[in-house]
């Protein structure tokens, strides 16, 4: 049997197994991202018995409860771009993730413990409420928030926004630049403050929005049916125009040696059975939506296109070559199975990093690094280089951004990374489907 006639036939083996699952109506099937993972953060899934281990770029499904121990973070990321970060010793529940018949996204997180930042992204027609204790908050339009719980009282402090605060005695407006406290030994009285007083991981979160906000919007938006997952896209790597595809995305320190399976693992869950998480920081866009390619001469990248795939995330693979072979579902178990097939990881001591190639980025802290096309370009020449990271986000633009407006131009197209091999052009495909035609 030819290696295509296998791939084809496993593929159609994963389509089998994809239907064969217990059904979800398309109302119900959803998943938010885990982004951002650092120290011990653990997750139960609904129906599921005992915390596991919590993976970054897991899908979070209704139902899931996400917690942190000493030390642990954690962030989740919704389709919209909103984002729940969590601080140490804290924990979240999501007891409603689900769509309307009419498409709009209904969105419930209700804080159990610790301090949880709470960046809304105020999309219309969406439904997204914080809960707490005795009390409801919904949020209907964009709001930066700090939530913090304890057994005895919980505060509510806006960085930015107003909100509505409804508790068994009424509602309590909240306005920017103001901190609501509740005293839950006293009936949940409240009280409203001026000022906001600091706390230590405040400059965590600010950091982590900034990065979001300088990478997250860009003209390439479009080939992304969601927000989540673009600013990591932009920081990791680079769109560029190939010849008969269309626009394409690869991550940086990606040899002729990497394929886009090499490190990742088969996660379980109760009800959809072993799906693909990507271990790359990048990892969550390119595995739920799109085709992955494989150009002569320039190694695999990332096509756009087709339909948005929820848990069970094995994407399309084009052109692959004799020696390239898909990570196979595991057959028995309900463990995750970890797959490590890349170089070493990138790893960090103090404020100096080593970046190696074929690393496709794996252990770069996001935002960190100035400059990561550069980086990049000197990796595949030596082979790993020493970077110094930084305590706030990298102040570079994205290097489509910095190509644009040293050409003067309104565009925002880059030209193709350089070949790393001699070989013939690719063979023509169809480029990713026009803006209105991709799903939302």
């Amino acid at each position: 049997m030819s290696y295509s006639n296998f791939q084809r036939i496993g593929f159609a083996t994963l389509f089998c197994l994809v239907v064969s699952l217990p059904a979800f109506s398309d109302s119900q099937v959803r998943i938010v991202r885990l982004s951002y993972v650092e120290g011990s953060v653990q997750i139960a899934r609904a129906s599921a018995s005992g915390f596991d281990k919590a993976l970054l770029n897991l899908p979070v499904a209704q139902g899931a409860t996400l917690r942190t121990g000493t030390g642990g973070r954690a962030e989740v990321e919704f389709e919209d771009g909103t984002t729940i970060r969590l601080t140490p010793n804290s924990t979240v529940e999501f007891p409603q993730l689900s769509l309307r018949d009419s498409g709009g996204k209904v969105s419930a997180v209700q804080v159990k413990l610790g301090t949880v930042y709470v960046d809304y992204a105020g999309e219309k027609n969406e439904q997204f409420t914080i809960l707490f204790s005795r009390e409801k908050l919904a949020l209907t339009r964009s709001a930066h928030l700090r939530v913090g719980i304890s057994d005895s009282d919980a505060t509510v402090a806006v960085f930015k926004g107003e909100i509505q605060i409804e508790e068994p005695s009424g509602a309590v407006e909240v306005g920017k630049g103001r901190t609501a406290s509740f005293d839950f030994l006293n009936d949940d009285l409240q009280s409203l403050a001026r000022g906001i007083d600091e706390d230590s991981y405040d400059a965590w979160d600010k950091q982590q929005d900034q990065y979001h906000l300088r990478y997250a919007s860009n003209s390439y938006s479009n080939y992304s049916p969601y927000a989540y997952g673009v600013s990591d896209l932009n920081y990791y790597g680079n769109f560029f125009n190939a010849p008969g595809y269309g626009m394409m995305w690869q991550p940086y320190f990606a040899g002729v040696g990497w394929d886009p399976f090499m490190d990742g693992a088969w996660a379980f869950n109760p009800g959809w059975g072993y799906g693909w998480v990507s271990a790359y920081p990048w990892g969550w866009t390119p595995y739920h939506y799109g085709t992955w390619v494989f150009l002569p001469g320039y190694g695999w990248a990332w096509q756009p296109g087709g339909v948005w795939t929820t848990w069970y995330a094995q994407p399309r693979v084009l052109n692959s070559p004799r020696s390239f072979s898909l990570p196979q579902v595991p057959t028995a178990g309900k463990t995750t199975v970890v797959v490590n097939r890349g170089p070493q990881s990138t790893n960090q001591t103090g404020s100096k990093l080593i970046i190696r190639n074929n690393s496709a980025g794996l252990g770069v802290p996001r935002g960190e690094v100035n400059n990561l096309a550069k980086v990049s370009q000197q990796v595949q020449v030596r082979g790993a280089v020493t970077e110094r990271v930084h305590a706030a986000p990298a102040t570079q633009m994205p290097s489509w951004e910095s190509q644009s407006e040293a050409r003067g131009s309104s565009s925002s197209r880059v030209s193709a990374p350089a070949p790393r091999v001699s070989a013939p052009p690719p063979p023509p495909h169809s480029a990713p489907p026009p803006a209105s035609s991709r799903p939302r």
